[in-house]
């Protein structure tokens, strides 16, 4: 998914109204970088918080919106943790699903960190997404995805999970899923499906 795609979805899914107060809002932060701070909580309210569509159906038009705002900004790295740590869960969520369109290298990671240290799922989704799957240590990674089997999180909401799922991924999901079936409480249907041998324990 790029910037220009996400631009566009967001042009056929805003209000006339709504797409004018958007245009204001980026002019506006691209000129004076602080004005995020003030726009930023106001954009379920003034551009709809409906699903996006075709564009990701897990999206939202405010998470959409925001993502445009901070690609807006010149100083986002900045703006970044300041952002994070007054929104509420609409408002981390978005600034965790627009971490792979800005270009801060790993600045991201210490709120990857801490979306991961709570137990929202919808944080613990956008922390273990593109950006996330990217930058994420192997330890931190693993802890995640074995805390969406913990959290009931179907794992085909991780990203990268192709390619990063190495064997001590699989021996701790194989002994998750041992534990479980031991306890006699089932064992998630996707986990199953992604470690086949998933009730033997090493």
């Amino acid at each position: 998914m790029t910037l220009p795609r996400l631009r566009e979805a967001i042009r056929h899914a805003l209000t006339p109204a709504a797409a004018e107060w958007l245009a204001a809002a980026v002019a506006e932060v691209t000129t004076v970088a602080r004005t995020i701070h003030t726009v930023f909580p106001r954009v379920g309210r003034r551009c709809g918080r409906d699903p996006l569509g075709a564009y990701d159906p897990q999206w939202t038009i405010d998470d959409g919106a925001r993502v445009l705002l901070l690609a807006a900004s010149p100083a986002v790295t900045e703006e970044l943790s300041v952002l994070y740590r007054h929104g509420d869960v609409a408002e981390k969520r978005a600034i965790l699903r627009g971490l792979p369109y800005l270009k801060i290298g790993g600045a991201g990671l210490p709120l990857i960190t801490d979306a991961l240290r709570g137990n929202d799922p919808r944080l613990v989704v956008a922390a273990l997404g593109e950006y996330g799957a990217s930058w994420l240590d192997d330890l931190s990674y693993r802890q995640g995805v074995l805390k969406c089997v913990f959290m009931g999180i179907p794992l085909r909401e991780v990203s990268g999970l192709t390619h990063r799922a190495d064997e001590e991924l699989m021996r701790m999901m194989r002994s998750f899923a041992a534990e479980r079936a031991a306890a006699g409480r089932p064992v998630p249907a996707d986990l199953l499906t992604f470690v086949p041998d998933s009730h033997r324990q090493d």
